[in-house]
């Protein structure tokens, strides 16, 4: 699977502040002089947009696990096709709200699914690599009090604890074994300190050259 060295995403259990800091890393991007894409997964185009509402619709009883992992996979060719590499090809930054990482730490590890079978679907549905994951961790308790905090949420958002502790079990087992592209923000500290600690990654692992910290950033995001 190849990788572009353009290509970033960003994967965390529920109330990691991932949308935050995905926005806040693409407004120190396009400062900086680049062109920036920013997306997510499930959707990123609007037939991918409609597997996500799908997806994560809340049902009247469980959905099979296989049928789930499936629907992200879809969801995933379909993205990668028509909209990832695209604009990777015209020169863009792309900046990925979740992508092969969380299939395997949520269908893998959270559905009790085969974590190398699901890799396996996963990086052959995505094409190509990150060239960096921002893993923004912290503990799921504190996770999914945040999210409390901002009200209901979506099907997968509501599972019980357990589950998003088996999430972020394989998101720590994904950077144990891949340090080389995965590095791990502490997500529990202030917005400001892990903007910090991004922009700081980002310089270091990708030679770019963005200002830190990136005050104006921040303005409108608190």
């Amino acid at each position: 699977m190849n990788s572009s060295a353009k290509f970033i995403t960003i994967e965390g259990i529920e109330g990691a502040g991932k949308s935050t800091q995905l926005r806040l890393l693409a407004k120190a991007l396009t400062a900086n002089g680049e062109a920036v894409t920013v997306t997510r997964e499930p959707g990123g185009t609007p037939f991918a947009e409609q597997i996500r509402d799908l997806v994560l619709a809340h049902t009247d009883g469980p959905v099979d696990p296989e049928c789930e992992l499936y629907l992200y996979l879809a969801a995933r060719a379909e993205h990668v096709a028509h909209h990832i590499l695209p604009r990777l090809k015209s020169g863009d930054w792309v900046i990925c709200d979740r992508f092969t990482d969380a299939t395997v730490a949520y269908q893998g590890n959270g559905r009790g699914l085969e974590t190398a079978w699901v890799r396996h679907l996963a990086e052959h549905a995505g094409r190509i690599k990150p060239a960096l994951t921002l893993l923004l961790d912290l503990p799921v308790e504190t996770g999914l009090a945040r999210m409390r905090e901002r009200g209901a949420g979506n099907r997968l958002d509501l599972e019980h604890t357990a589950f998003h502790q088996e999430v972020r079990k394989g998101y720590l087992e994904a950077a144990e074994a891949e340090p080389e592209r995965i590095a791990r923000i502490d997500a529990s500290t202030s917005l400001e300190q892990i903007h910090r600690q991004i922009v700081a990654t980002v310089n270091q692992r990708l030679g770019a050259h963005l200002p830190a910290p990136l005050a104006p950033a921040l303005e409108g995001d608190r």
